[in-house]
Parts: C-alpha cells; structure tokens; sequence
C-alpha cells in the first residue's frame, strides 16, 4: 500500500507497533497467549517460501499460488499488528476496510488491496534474530537459532489459523538469507526462487531505487516504514545482500547499472550453491519462461505443488532486455543461462 495514504494517526499507530524491537515481541506474547493454546503441529506441512532478489518476479509468483485459495498468507489487512493477526482481526474486525485496489508505492503498475498478500513476516526475524543478520550497511546470511524456529513454527500456525488453512504461503525476499534454516523448521516445505534475465532485472532494481530515493525525500514515514519491514532493497536505507567476498566490477554507487549486476552475480551464485544444497527441496523459476508459457508453467506448478490453479489468472509479459554494456554483463547471462536450464519451467 502507498504510505501517502495513512494518517497522522495510522503513522502513530505504526510506529507503536513496528518501531524497535520490544513492541512486536510484547504482541507476539498476547498473541499466543490467548491464541496459541492447542494449535496444530505445522511441522510437516507442505509450505512454499518464494525469495528471490527484489523485481525477480516473486509477487507475480505469489500471487499466482495464492490465487488457489490453498495457503495462508499475512495480507495488509493484518497491518500494522503483524505479530498478532488473530488479535488484530478481533480487535479490527467492527471498522475493517474494504479492499479498493490501488497501485502499491513501487509505481510499477501492480495494485494491491487491504487483502493482498505481501513479505510482512520480516517483522519476525527482525524482532527475534536482526542481530544476525541485519548490519548498519548491509544484510548477511544468518542460521537462526533452535529457539527462534520453534517460535516461527509457531508464527505460522498462528497465521494459519487466522485464516483458516493448513498450509502457508511465504513471499519474502529476505528469505534468501536463511533457506537452509527454513528447512531445518519445515522439513517438507518447498523452496521457489525466481530468476530474471540480469540486464532487465538489473536496470528494474536501478529504476525502483532511484524512485524509491525520491519517495523518501518526500516522505520521512515511507522511509521508516520500510525500515520496520526490514525492506532495504532500495531508496535512502538501502542496505546490500552480501554473501561473499568484494563486487566483480567493484562499484559501490547504486546509481550504477554495475553495481546491480554485481549483485545480481553475487547473489545468484550463493542461492545456486544453497538450493543443491538442499536436496531437491528448492527449484529455480525464470520469469521469462513463466509469462512467455502461461499454460506449461501453470501445470509444472500444480504438479510441484499439488495444487490447482486457475487459468484465468494473467501473467505480465516480461519487459524486453534494455541495452547497456557493462563489464560484468556477460558473465550474468552466462549465470542466467546456466540456471535457466535447470529451473522448473525446463524440467521433465
């Protein structure tokens, strides 16, 4: 949702509920307390994490699996009271908002509602692990500890509950940083991460932080806002995915197309690493074969994920390659296209 949109009140109100560390946690807590008694082992449930890099094609990918009716996901609707959606929809449920579509802040033409799903878990990590793995600078992989899975089991059983499903549906872009640990919590969870060819996906990421520097000049709550969400991919707290050692082109400026393949690089290459690593549990989804083969990605899915979805759903055409030459450009298509032959889409 657009932060233009809140009030002086609603801002208030968010900030009570996501600023720092100790509110969500203290809601969390009455939320399992009067929620949390005999909630069912949601272990073993066939869950879907999608992450990927941010404009890889992961709401278009939610979006489509949500559409089954079949998962669970936390939606605007549980704003701002995330870590306590069965307190909030009590507590919300004489005034709740009807769901008007309107475009989401990135200006990128998709609309959302009060009932669209979006990432709002990262509240969660942020408030049980942020030492981990959030650094003034940058975000790192992290392994979350025993304890904090058992309570993220219980997160999910809550969101289950809440809205009445067995199995949860995860989009969250942060995820990427702690696959195997999701595993560890949901040993039969499945694992998709979209891929995009790296010269539109790279001049895409450039486009949204450019707008988003903007969007914050103009608006210091949209900055926070972001901030609590854990959401640094762009804008005046941008903070890099950093998985390995310094940047092939070795620019540090995101206002450089370079910069964005470098991380395209650095951060495709750790998640090819990390999905061989699990098993079978995690498959790579090109967005290009995904909207130019509706019909085939739609079956492949469902088969994957035992599904139905439903064809009437419409998938946007992928954007053309823009034109631009970098020195690190050709060796992210020659990633992409070593991926592209092993994602799901290409499979047998």
């Amino acid at each position: 949702m657009s932060q233009d949109n809140y009030s002086k009140v609603d801002q208030i109100f968010h900030q009570i509920a996501l600023g720092g560390r100790a509110t969500p946690e203290l809601f969390f807590d009455l939320e399992t307390s009067f929620f949390g008694k005999n909630l069912p082992d949601v272990s073993q449930g066939k869950h879907v994490f999608v992450s990927g890099l941010a404009r890889a094609g992961t709401t278009v990918l939610m979006r489509l699996l949500h559409s089954t009716k079949e998962f669970a996901s936390l939606t605007y609707r549980d704003m701002p009271l995330v870590m306590a959606p069965n307190l909030w929809s009590k507590l919300s449920s004489g005034k709740e908002k009807q769901g008007v579509e309107a475009e989401r802040a990135h200006g990128d033409g998709l609309s959302v509602s009060f009932d669209s799903p979006e990432a709002l878990e990262e509240v969660f990590w942020r408030t049980f692990s942020g030492k981990d793995y959030i650094q003034a600078d940058q975000l790192v992989p992290m392994q979350a500890s025993d304890e904090a899975l058992i309570s993220f089991r219980q997160y999910v059983s809550l969101i289950l509950k809440r809205y009445d499903r067995t199995r949860y549906l995860s989009k969250n872009n942060n995820s990427i940083l702690r696959l195997p640990s999701l595993c560890r919590a949901f040993p039969e969870a499945i694992i998709l991460v979209p891929i995009r060819h790296p010269a539109s996906h790279a001049a895409s990421l450039l486009r949204q932080h450019e707008h988003f520097l903007e969007v914050h000049q103009a608006s210091a709550f949209s900055r926070k806002y972001m901030t609590w969400l854990v959401h640094h991919e762009f804008g005046a707290d941008h903070r890099r995915f950093k998985f390995g050692p310094e940047s092939i082109s070795g620019s540090q400026d995101p206002s450089d197309l370079a910069y964005w393949v470098d991380l395209w690089i650095e951060a495709y290459s750790y998640l090819d690493q990390v999905l061989d690593s699990l098993s079978g549990r995690g498959v790579f989804i090109c967005y290009e074969d995904l909207v130019a083969n509706p019909d085939v990605a739609r079956s492949k899915l469902a088969n994957r994920l035992s599904v139905e979805i439903d064809e009437s759903v419409l998938l946007r055409p992928a954007p053309e390659y823009p034109e631009f030459d970098t020195a690190n450009l050709d060796e992210a298509i020659s990633l992409f296209e070593r991926l592209r032959e092993k994602n799901l889409m290409r499979s047998d």
